[in-house]
């Protein structure tokens, strides 16, 4: 069975099997191509489309395009980041506020990279590496 894609307003329909819940919630360079088609397949022909607004909406897809990769190296940038700061810290000695708003300090024994922060272990706490607040040198 296929169904129409959450744009069918627009009169594009891609054939998709997918369920309306699992489908792509944002436009893309895709979904913009099938719209751009569309507009020229439809267009009027006694007042065609502006080859500058054409060449405008490219650009600004080109645009959104080169940002969305900007945006996911940064965020892998930071990510690495995060990693080697609190692979750095083990042996170090590191401040934390605990749960019961008080001040502890330990020895940064391990890191695990298992979630989006970086958690490191002092003493038997888990603590992520955003909540240390101060860092010396372990004696």
């Amino acid at each position: 069975m296929t169904t129409i894609d959450p744009i069918a307003h627009s009169g594009i329909h891609t054939g998709s099997t997918t369920p309306p819940a699992a489908r792509k919630q944002s436009l893309d360079s895709e979904v913009f191509l099938k719209l751009l088609v569309t507009q020229l397949a439809n267009q009027d022909p006694s007042s065609p489309m502006n080859t500058n607004e054409m060449i405008a909406q490219t650009t600004q897809l080109a645009s959104m395009e080169q940002l969305t990769q900007l945006t996911s190296t940064t965020t892998e940038s930071f990510a690495l980041s995060m990693r080697q700061t609190a692979a750095a810290l083990i042996g170090r000695e590191a401040t934390y506020t605990d749960a019961d708003g008080e001040e502890q300090r330990g020895v940064v024994t391990s890191v695990s990279f298992a979630g989006a922060v970086p958690k490191v272990t002092i003493g038997a706490d888990s603590i992520l590496l955003d909540a240390v607040t101060g860092l010396a040198i372990a004696s």
